[in-house]
């Protein structure tokens, strides 16, 4: 999941890819149909996705785990709607993050996050596999070719010496 690129923007319903970075605001881009617009600073907040954690008693826990815990939980805890009380909310996310700090955490976080959820679910953004462990083929490929020329760089100063 690239959190990375993708940030809110008070104002503006959904979730917009940066594009780019200007002075007096950030030109943002429709994720559906890759319009691209700008965004001034005096008018809008913007909040990069990676950067927002939820509070739990201990600490706080990163967006990308509740995210991924809540499509882990999808089949046995269905995502509730938006529209659901109060209770049924906190009920809910619940079970998605035991340890979350009841009084920190309010009602209309959890709504937004539900809204967040459901926006890059259905454009199937979210994946399960961490950044950081994502290893393609040519990384692989790259490493061995680079550990070979090193054993074969040894080798030659070995038998010099």
């Amino acid at each position: 999941m690239k959190l990375n690129d993708l940030v809110a923007v008070s104002g503006m319903s959904g979730i917009f890819r940066l594009a780019a970075n200007r002075n007096n605001g950030l030109i943002i881009e429709d994720l559906d149909s890759g319009k691209r617009r700008f965004a001034s600073s005096r008018k809008h907040q913007f909040t990069p996705l990676a950067s927002i954690a939820i509070f739990t008693y201990d600490d706080s826990t990163e967006l990308k785990t509740v995210l991924r815990n809540m499509m882990n939980q999808m089949e046995e805890n269905p995502v509730v709607k938006t529209s659901e009380s109060s209770k049924g909310l906190h009920e809910y996310f619940r079970k998605i993050l035991p340890e979350y700090d009841e009084d920190k955490v309010h009602t209309s976080d959890i709504k937004k996050l539900i809204k967040w959820f459901n926006f890059l679910n259905e454009r199937k953004m979210i994946d399960m596999i961490d950044e950081e462990e994502e290893t393609t083929d040519e990384d692989v490929k790259e490493e061995t070719v680079e550990e070979k020329a090193d054993e074969t760089k040894a080798k030659k100063a070995d038998e010099k010496a």
